[in-house]
């Protein structure tokens, strides 16, 4: 039995690791590019090298990798050896604070939205040294950013690593109105929960919709889903208790603080919960996690499903992005006071985040936008596409008396004056939560619900940081040229929340008269990939970004480009792998089974057998084959035309409204032929058979 305080962190170059390896100036250093994001200097960088080389040569590494994360959505990796030749032919391991800091994988494969021609190769890796290192696989993996020789970022961590220095630029500026002098840096933390499904290896490769795509495109319901809701919270199954435990001594081993682990609502989906941590940290251990279930549940002879909906009529994945903001101090800005003081500097920095949701709703949709997680948002299984703010009762009631100038609920006498009136002690969970709402305030932090579980956390986190930021930025503007500074304060969060109320909404999410209200709101409703991406370079938003310099104009219509192609190929390969499955597996087995079907009825009528009923299945399943070769005809038709347009935009709709619906009426017949066919006939498990195959 593994001791998780014995194994935690063994096979990450830590803080401690450094401190009792590097010499103490050298130490002193790491520690302030860390902690202040200074740069190291070259004669330093070069002892660290040697010293993370030496270590993971303990370990029993051989190569090492500048670990990167690419716009394709998972993390990249080209290992070189330590091994170095000698004039006489032998070899040296080497390891030069050069090749620490900056590596040059060949860049040419990646996505890059027109960045860069496919002929320009060159790229660069650039080491983060606030993400520690660590040993994968027997690989010194070494946490980087990834730009083109040009300098433009064509990855997820540099972008996220910018907008973290923004969001700290600009709370550093409130936070000295407030007169905390003794603050050096402010940063984000989150705690992403992962929601997964876990189903037997064997079903997995028996199906190729599940090989190819990671989710089930044909599947009729089986007699048992997930209404009884007893796998929720119920007892684990020995094969997944076994899973779990393995998997979190690999996490353990690399410092990812995974803590919480249940089986979550549908069948075979379960969830993992870490502690929070600094965000772009958070962001490497998500993408390590993911990719380490996958690894565990192999050894177990089972298949880890991070796609959004794997399954169609049960409930698909999420990943809850629990988002929240401290200072170096230790002091969690939501987190409400005891002091008047401190109470308005909680509110500022509370509204600054609504104002920021409001007004970047159609950012944060977007950062959540895959072809995926459409399946999710606004089908009563996640919450809707429309953002709003959920907080709860009482600090509602707060705002609302800040901006009417009224006493708060009746507990206090004195109007509610920002500095004056003493706001009461704010518990963690003074109101239930709100499984509906997109975005909630849970006590101390806010918690994103619209992630999908394959998406890295990287985007949503971005727009996040920057969203904020601007909302301080503006905020600072303000209150640096006040000259009463309690008053301006007062005057801009009862402004503000004027503004900004419109976000806020405590009820019901999946309710239809909610969306309706929306729309009066003015609140957007961006139901698809394609329809929320269509804003992504609104004059708005690129402002946003570029002020901030979190990325460059050209870098946001490179991204543009990558959301649109990315979709499209996801939606061409499922289409595709469809009408393969529908021409090669379902409509050949349907056929052989109506034929035994017909000979079986001239038999029984050569002996006076009544085939009443067998002639009706024969007719019923005749008419649904033609139905389901028509349907494959016009998918397969439709297919060819939308992959012949050369605008992205226009390609993208063109999946949006036609491939899409295509695929849903040929998977709809499909699904009715399963019901009319003998199960032995069937050429694929079925639903009941993956989600309740794991014992």
């Amino acid at each position: 039995m593994s001791n998780p305080a014995e194994i935690f962190g063994e096979l990450v170059f830590s803080e401690s690791v450094m401190k009792e390896r590097l010499p103490k100036e050298t130490f002193k250093e790491v520690k302030n590019a860390i902690d202040n994001g200074k740069r190291l200097s070259p004669e330093a960088a070069g002892v660290v090298a040697n010293e993370m080389k030496q270590w993971a040569i303990e370990k029993g590494a051989t190569h090492y990798t500048h670990w990167f994360q690419p716009m394709t959505g998972v993390t990249a990796e080209k290992h070189d050896s330590f091994i170095s030749p000698k004039d006489d032919g032998n070899v040296i391991l080497s390891f030069s604070g050069k090749e620490l800091t900056q590596g040059e994988p060949d860049a040419s494969s990646f996505p890059s939205g027109g960045l860069r021609a496919t002929f320009e190769a060159r790229g660069y890796t650039a080491w983060d040294p606030t993400s520690f290192a660590f040993l994968k696989d027997g690989v010194l993996c070494i946490p980087t950013a990834f730009c083109s020789y040009g300098g433009e970022a064509l990855d997820k961590k540099t972008p996220l690593l910018r907008s973290m220095e923004a969001i700290n630029k600009q709370a550093m500026r409130v936070l000295k109105l407030f007169g905390n002098d003794d603050v050096k840096s402010v940063k984000t933390t989150v705690g992403p929960e992962q929601e997964y499904f876990l189903i037997d290896a064997e079903g997995y490769n028996a199906r190729r919709d599940l090989i190819y795509t990671g989710r089930t495109l044909f599947g009729a319901p089986p007699p048992k889903g997930q209404q009884m809701e007893d796998h929720y919270f119920g007892a684990i199954k020995p094969r997944v208790q076994a899973f779990m435990k393995d998997l979190n001594d690999e996490l353990w081993k690399l410092g990812i603080l995974a803590t919480t682990e249940h089986n979550e609502v549908a069948p075979s989906q379960h969830e993992l919960a870490p502690i929070f941590t600094t965000t772009n940290i958070a962001t490497d251990h998500n993408q390590l996690t993911m990719e380490i279930m996958k690894k565990v549940a192999q050894k177990h002879g089972l298949v880890c499903l991070l796609h959004e909906k794997p399954f169609a009529g049960i409930n698909g994945s999420g990943k809850h992005n629990n988002w929240s903001i401290s200072t170096d101090t230790g002091i969690n800005l939501l987190e409400p006071g005891d002091t008047p003081y401190e109470n308005a500097q909680f509110l500022l920095f509370l509204m600054a985040v609504i104002k920021a949701v409001d007004e970047y709703q159609d950012m944060l949709r977007i950062s959540v936008a895959s072809a995926g997680n459409d399946h999710r948002l606004g089908a009563n299984e996640a919450p809707p596409a429309v953002i709003s703010i959920f907080l709860g009762s009482e600090l509602t009631e707060i705002l609302d008396a800040i901006e009417s100038d009224i006493p708060y609920g009746g507990r206090e006498k004195e109007i509610m004056k920002i500095g004056v009136h003493v706001l009461p002690k704010f518990p963690k969970d003074t109101t239930d939560r709100n499984r509906t709402s997109p975005f909630a305030f849970t006590g101390n932090k806010f918690e994103f619900r619209m992630l999908g579980s394959a998406s890295s956390v990287a985007l949503p986190n971005t727009v996040l940081n920057t969203a904020v930021a601007e909302s301080l930025k503006q905020y600072s503007d303000i209150l640096e040229k006040a000259d009463d500074f309690t008053a301006a304060l007062h005057d801009l969060i009862r402004s503000e929340i004027t503004a900004h109320k419109r976000i806020i909404f405590n009820g019901n999410g999946y309710d239809d008269a909610w969306i309706e209200e929306a729309e009066k709101r003015g609140l957007s409703n961006l139901k698809t990939t394609p329809d929320a991406v269509a804003h992504y370079l609104d004059e708005k938003n690129v402002k946003l970004f570029t002020d901030h310099k979190v990325y460059s104009e050209v870098e946001m219509q490179s991204r543009h480009e990558v959301f649109l192609d990315k979709y499209c190929k996801l939606l061409h390969i499922e289409a595709q792998t469809m009408l393969e499955m529908a021409i090669q597996d379902i409509i050949p087995a349907v056929s052989s089974y109506s034929a035994e079907l017909a000979g079986s009825i001239n038999v029984k009528q050569d002996a006076g057998v009544d085939v009443t009923f067998e002639k009706a299945q024969l007719e019923l399943i005749s008419a649904d084959l033609k139905s389901a070769y028509e349907k494959y005809s016009a998918l397969n038709k439709s297919l060819d035309q939308v992959e012949s347009e050369s605008c992205f935009v226009k390609k993208a709709d063109g999946y949006k409204d036609v491939i899409k619906k295509e695929m849903d009426e040929l998977r709809e017949v499909c699904d009715k032929l399963e019901g009319e066919t003998a199960s032995d006939y069937w050429p694929f498990p079925t639903y009941g058979e993956l989600l309740f195959a794991v014992r």
